[in-house]
């Protein structure tokens, strides 16, 4: 009869063992369980900071290679820029010797020039006296313009062959314009129509055509023509005026004269 308390007591003890046991697996399962979220959180924050670090490693790269890039450039524009100032220098050798040259040649121009304007004002005061107020002025304009200092020594010479060229035009060409001649050499001026033909003759017809006449290179004066030059006069001007067309005129032209 005592025995049988015994078992239930043995069989409680194992119950109990039992549970104590299953107590102890529960609990370092939990702790086996937390020790892994720890580890996944862990690695998962390990993961995170791998990809920031590759994330910038490959920022890093991109903004190494656009460096690199940038660099490359800066070695090409420096190059150009060596090779252009390189040619800049040569340049400024090559001006400092054309300055040093145009000063030597300036020097020499200017009498050059002086010698053009006294030759040019004595043809024109030799030459058939047509438009002789206007050239004589612009004559005299380059003297003026040759002691100025507004004016470079090219500049001045440019005038100079201006003037030349324009008086190398009137040989080839046929001119009328009105001019005042002291047709009588009495010091009283008369209006008249001029009639040029290169330097070869220069003619002038009263408005009324009552009185032509030429100018006489021998003489050096106005000589008045025959009737008969009053109509070929008359259709010279015309012809000057592009009122005509171009014909054959008769003209008083002095005989060239034999070279000596």
């Amino acid at each position: 009869m005592n025995k049988q308390p015994l078992k239930v007591l043995a069989f409680v003890a194992a119950l109990a063992s039992g549970l104590t046991v299953s107590t102890v697996q529960a609990s370092e399962v939990s702790d086996v369980l937390k020790a892994g979220a720890v580890k996944v959180q862990i690695a998962k924050t390990a993961q995170t900071k791998v990809d920031r670090i590759a994330d910038q490693t490959d920022s890093l790269l991109q903004e190494f290679k656009q460096v690199n890039k940038q660099i490359e450039s800066l070695r090409v524009y420096n190059s150009q820029l060596e090779r252009q100032i390189a040619s800049q220098k040569q340049m400024m050798a090559e001006l400092k010797e054309s300055i040093e040259n145009a000063t030597i040649i300036e020097r020499g121009i200017s009498p050059l020039m002086m010698s053009m304007l006294k030759g040019l004002e004595e043809f024109v005061a030799l030459d058939i006296p047509f438009k002789k107020e206007q050239r004589e002025n612009a004559i005299a304009d380059l003297y003026v313009n040759m002691d100025s200092a507004k004016f470079s020594a090219a500049e001045k010479f440019r005038q100079i062959l201006e003037v030349y060229d324009i008086e190398s035009e009137y040989s080839s060409s046929l001119e009328s314009y009105r001019d005042l001649v002291d047709i009588d050499a009495n010091g009283s001026e008369v209006e008249v129509e001029m009639l040029r033909i290169g330097r070869v003759a220069l003619m002038y017809q009263t408005k009324d055509k009552s009185q032509t006449g030429a100018w006489n290179k021998e003489t050096g004066s106005w000589e008045t023509l025959g009737s008969e030059y009053r109509r070929p006069v008359d259709q010279g001007i015309r012809i000057a005026k592009k009122l005509s067309p171009q014909d054959v005129m008769q003209m008083p032209i002095t005989a060239p004269e034999t070279a000596q």
